[in-house]
């Protein structure tokens, strides 16, 4: 008995408060049920019009410096080498003596030559006085004609000798004068020597001779590079031939950059390009000319030379970080009329002062994402924000 009462005793504040918890909780049920937190609003984007601009499209290609002139220095003659007239390595004019091979025995055989022909000319001229008393004898009956002709015959043989031993004096003074000292052919860089004095020197004309040193023209320089025959096509009708047909490809300026710069800033000229296409390669080989004053650009060099690829026509171009990847697809997201972002894609060009061509699939008025791409989805709202085109450039541009 006594433990139901205690435990009627302490249930009985429990009860209470159910009690008094009951209508609270009645009340808040009639009631209207609490705000839900609203939806977030759309992302915000920047948008901008597509910049338009004239461009001309241009082409690269990699290629090497050479040489408008290149020679071999060879001794046309054998003989000891006497002397060396300059530094490995220097610049030389044209007619600067370069090597002296041992002159004497050159000018003993001209000595020996000269004085053939002095004897020669003194038969000559015996042979002369001596016909021109056999004509006026063979009129008197005094000599037979047989002994008159003769005569004559004497006179024709000591005047091919004379001529011979002419000929002989002339190559002999060559020998001397000018074979005996090789000069400098060309202007331009002399290699380094390759033999050194008191060396005998094997001379003539085959191959067989000894390489004494190499010159190249250094002041202008050529650039040779190849391309195919599509690139070809376009540039032969964009340039056409005219009245001169060696001045074809003249006008056509072009930049080059070396291995180590980020810009084309060496500019020049095409020159020449080959009249006809590889059949092994497939294509043709080009040539372009560069004036090279501080002997910077060195035959053999590489670079990388970029080329008019078109006619000026106008392009439309966007921020470079607008173009988006979807596997091998480039897109664009453009934002419409209702503010939804919609997906474009397009075919790029090539870069130009940070931007990219777009070829196709854009249009003029476009508004197109520039900043916050990753924030827009395909068919959903978007906030955008207007953003100035980038300023137009010049009338052209050359791609980087």
């Amino acid at each position: 008995m006594g433990n139901r009462h205690n435990r009627a005793a302490a249930g009985a504040p429990l009860v209470l408060a159910l009690a008094l918890v009951a209508p609270l909780l009645a009340g808040c049920g009639s009631g209207q049920a609490p705000a839900q937190t609203g939806a977030p609003p759309p992302p915000q984007v920047t948008v901008a019009k597509p910049t338009v601009r004239n461009i001309v499209d241009q082409d690269e290609y990699v290629g090497r410096f050479t040489a408008v002139d290149s020679v071999e220095v060879r001794s046309r003659l054998s003989g000891y080498l006497a002397s060396i007239h300059f530094t490995d390595g220097q610049m030389v004019k044209k007619g600067d003596l370069l090597f002296t091979i041992d002159r004497r025995p050159f000018q003993v055989v001209l000595e020996q030559v000269r004085a053939n022909l002095a004897q020669a000319r003194a038969n000559l001229a015996y042979t002369e006085n001596d016909l021109a008393r056999g004509q006026q004898l063979v009129r008197d009956k005094t000599i037979t004609e047989q002994v008159f002709d003769q005569r004559t015959q004497a006179k024709r043989v000591a005047e091919a000798a004379v001529k011979a031993n002419e000929a002989l004096v002339q190559q002999a003074e060559l020998d001397f004068e000018q074979y005996s000292q090789l000069r400098a052919p060309i202007d331009g860089r002399i290699g380094d020597r390759r033999v050194s004095p008191g060396n005998l020197i094997p001379g003539g004309t085959t191959g067989s001779t000894t390489l004494l040193a190499t010159i190249v023209s250094i002041d202008p320089i050529r650039f040779e590079f190849t391309f195919d025959e599509g690139a070809y096509l376009r540039y032969a009708r964009f340039n056409p031939p005219g009245d001169d047909p060696t001045k074809r490809w003249s006008s056509m300026q072009v930049k080059v950059k070396l291995l180590d710069e980020e810009n084309f800033a060496h500019e020049g000229h095409m020159d020449f390009i080959d009249n006809q296409i590889s059949q092994t390669s497939g294509t043709i080989r080009g040539r372009a000319v560069f004036d090279n004053p501080n002997g910077l650009l060195t035959p053999g060099m590489f670079g990388r030379i970029q080329l008019p690829g078109s006619q000026p026509y106008e392009a439309l171009l966007v921020p470079d970080v607008a173009v988006g990847t979807e596997q091998t697809r480039k897109y664009l997201m453009v934002v419409d009329g209702e503010n939804v972002a919609r997906q474009k894609y397009v075919t790029l060009g090539q870069t130009v002062d940070g931007l990219r061509v777009i070829k196709t699939g854009l249009e003029r008025d476009d508004r197109v994402i520039v900043d916050g791409l990753m924030r827009a989805r395909n068919g959903t709202k978007v906030t955008p924000q207007e953003r100035g085109a980038p300023s137009p450039g010049g009338p052209t541009a050359s791609a980087k």
